[in-house]
């Protein structure tokens, strides 16, 4: 009944790594660019990924990361996302938390008015008078340019038979069912990154062999779940969340519309990281005691069956949690300037830079071939 050998066959400095280094990656629009960041400093810290998933614009940048080799993944990457933030440059002078909270908002009601170049655009047609069941019925942007730019950015070959497994998860729009499409199972293309990302009433539904399918925000903006369902070896896992659980008390309508956004989307990533450690600790407690059984009782139907039942590998669970700006309010998700796409980007570097700090927390636990969840960041 013994566990096979926990010990890592990789490291990189400061952190054994095990089988398996998953990325996972949160829905929240223009707050993607942090995922870059993370994206960039894991490959400086020679962090090799194996199987990166992601929901909505976690799925674009999960589609760019497995579908370029390692030489020419960030540039990729920050093609994309100086793309679709070239309408909104970044003149990087001094402003104070008001003054940016003004640039702020005007540039998201920028991106309101005449959408993201190479992502969406607005409809000539308001939807109520388009023919009804029509894409331009369904939503208020078309959302065409993604595709053009995925297909640009992106070596479908390489995607669907690299190194690099890749998940994303939608919802059918007919079942209300969530679906995650996986290279292991399929060959993805442009429509499932954009089913992915396709959030109503914005985003039109993209139809798949006859489905339709939304935003797999709408059911869960985290695919953590997906990772563990399919768990087969030991697993590092790194979990970029961009909306966080905790926070300040609102101060002003515009904190509150910040903070209801961050509480529905960070519940059901905290629910799901929650839940399931809970069930992984209760799993390990019946195998410490299934190990101390005599051995007479090894080949006892029940035992084998409660052997099968409790068996899994160890999980090291690492957060990476987007905490915004004073001057950010609710509409941060969709504000694509190039400011604050800069500004997300060396956040995410900076939070795996706190991370290998305190990387030996980690390191122990994978060694010890333990399930363990980290947040090693500042709150």
């Amino acid at each position: 009944m013994a566990d096979a050998d926990p010990r890592p066959r990789r490291r990189v400095a400061g952190l054994p790594l095990p089988d398996c280094v998953a990325l996972v990656l949160q829905g929240g629009g223009a707050l993607g660019s942090y995922q870059a960041g993370v994206i960039e400093a894991l490959g400086e810290a020679r962090i090799e990924v194996d199987w990166v998933a992601g929901i909505s614009i976690g799925a674009v940048n999960a589609a760019l990361f497995a579908g370029n080799p390692p030489e020419t993944r960030l540039a990729a990457i920050r093609a994309f996302w100086e793309g679709v933030t070239g309408a909104l440059p970044d003149f990087s002078i001094p402003l104070s938390d008001g003054a940016r909270e003004f640039a702020h908002e005007w540039a998201a009601a920028a991106v309101l008015m005449g959408g993201v170049p190479g992502f969406f655009r607005p409809r000539a047609i308001p939807p109520s008078f388009a023919t009804p069941g029509t894409p331009g019925a369904l939503s208020f942007y078309d959302s065409t340019p993604l595709r053009e730019t995925l297909d640009a950015h992106i070596d479908w070959d390489l995607l669907n038979h690299g190194p690099v497994r890749l998940s994303v998860g939608a919802v059918d729009l007919a079942s209300g069912n969530f679906r995650y499409f996986d290279t292991a199972d399929e060959r993805l293309d442009a429509r499932h990154i954009m089913a992915s990302g396709a959030l109503p009433p914005g985003l039109p539904p993209i139809e798949i062999d006859g489905r339709y399918y939304w935003d797999g925000g709408l059911v869960s903006n985290t695919p953590l779940t997906h990772i563990l369902d399919r768990q087969s070896e030991n697993t590092l896992v790194f979990q970029v969340d961009l909306f966080p659980a905790a926070a300040d008390l609102p101060r002003t309508i515009t904190d509150v519309l910040a903070r209801e956004k961050e509480i529905r989307f960070s519940s059901r990533t905290r629910q799901v990281s929650d839940e399931r450690l809970r069930l992984r600790q209760e799993r390990e407690a019946i195998r410490r005691v299934l190990a101390k059984l005599p051995s007479d009782l090894a080949d006892d139907p029940d035992v084998v069956a409660l052997c099968a039942l409790a068996d899994e590998k160890p999980l090291s669970l690492v957060h990476l949690i987007y905490r915004a700006n004073a001057w950010e309010g609710g509409s941060r998700d969709f504000e694509f300037s190039a400011r604050s796409m800069h500004e997300h980007w060396q956040a995410g570097r900076a939070a795996i830079a706190e991370t290998m700090a305190s990387a030996q927390i980690v390191a122990q636990n994978i060694l010890d071939g333990k399930t363990a969840a980290f947040d090693l960041t500042h709150r």
